[in-house]
Order: C-alpha cells, then structure tokens, then sequence
C-alpha cells in the first residue's frame, strides 16, 4: 500500500525529547523512553515523519538557528542508531514582542498557526486530511484540527496538565509517543480496509 502521502507531524520537546524548558545544547537532549521505536514503526509503516516545533528560544536570544541545527543534528544521530529517521525538521523561531526585530512578527508558522504543516505539504506532496499531529500541547491538537488531519495528545510533556483545556478534543489521548502511533497504524489500516 502506498502510503507516501501521509505525514505524521511530530512536536518535539515533551513529545520526543523531555521538555527541559529550553533546549539550548545537544548535550540537553533526553530522548523519551520508546519515542525512538515509535518514530522507526512509522517510518517502516512507510508514512513521511515531520518534526513542527516552536523556538521562541531564537527570538528570545536563548539559542541561534544554528545552536538549533546542531540538536537537530544529534537528535538524527540518535535516531539513526535505533534504525529511525526524521524525513524533514520544520521550526517557528518567531515570538511577538521580542527586541529582536528579525524575529518579532505575526507570522503563520507558529503553533497554532499552520504554516509548518502546510510548507511540509507543499514541499513533500502530502494529504494534511489523511495525516496526523502528534504533540502535548493544546496548540498541536488545534494545528492538526484546522487543516483536517487526525490528532493525538500524548501525556507526556505538558500532556497530562494540559488534556482538559483544549478547546479541540484530540481524537486520541496517548501515554507517550509510542501509544499515538499504535493509534495512528490503527487508524490508516482501517481506512485502508474500508477503501
């Protein structure tokens, strides 16, 4: 079956990696236990995987895009020693308000603005309506509803705080990044039975 259309777009910090506020260095990074088995079931399962994230951190002066690049870099690394892989990283590093005027406007890239998701679809040909969002924050669940794709809140992160305050239900309440992805294999097998 071909599935190249279909993206899983991916929070990143308490969705992936823990969510230690902001994640300046490589040396940081603490990947989910099971986050890396359920990202290489996706990419065997043959569906695209996206990373979305916001870092306000850039405009904030926390971190420069290329600091961002280097933990991107090591958090492939990982991945690639569990067989996993991230097919594209897309990341929103504006924030309304900051001095730094490169980076302080309204834009549509970030969460929950839909800007990364409809770049990725651009970029890579994907359905947005057969694809899905998986993240611990309202703001994931809202991204995925506006353009049509299912969603998935996964209680890790800001998950479990933040489940009864979206406006949006998720379709899916998931312990971890692992559980989403048993949904998501779940519901595209289903799909594909009934078509």
């Amino acid at each position: 079956m071909e599935r190249s259309h279909i993206a899983v777009f991916l929070d990143r910090d308490g969705t992936i990696n823990v969510d230690v506020d902001f994640l300046t260095s490589p040396n940081q990074l603490q990947i989910i236990p099971r986050s890396d088995t359920a990202i290489r079931e996706l990419n065997n399962f043959g569906v695209k995987v996206f990373i979305v994230t916001n870092q306000s951190g850039i405009a904030r002066g926390f971190l420069t895009e290329e600091a961002l690049a280097e933990i991107h870099q090591e958090l492939s690394l990982r991945l690639r020693r569990a067989e996993a892989h991230i097919d594209a990283y897309y990341y929103c590093p504006h924030f309304p308000g900051t001095n730094d005027a490169r980076y302080n406007i309204e834009c549509e890239c970030r969460k929950p603005k839909t800007g990364m998701l409809l770049q990725a679809a651009h970029e890579h040909n994907i359905d947005l309506r057969q694809s899905f969002t998986i993240g611990d924050r309202c703001r994931d669940v809202t991204m995925g509803k506006t353009v049509g794709a299912g969603t998935a809140m996964v209680a890790t992160g800001y998950g479990a705080s933040e489940k009864n305050d979206c406006l949006g239900e998720p379709d899916f309440f998931a312990v971890d990044l692992y559980d989403a992805v048993q949904f998501v294999k779940k519901t595209i097998l289903s799909r594909e039975q009934l078509s």
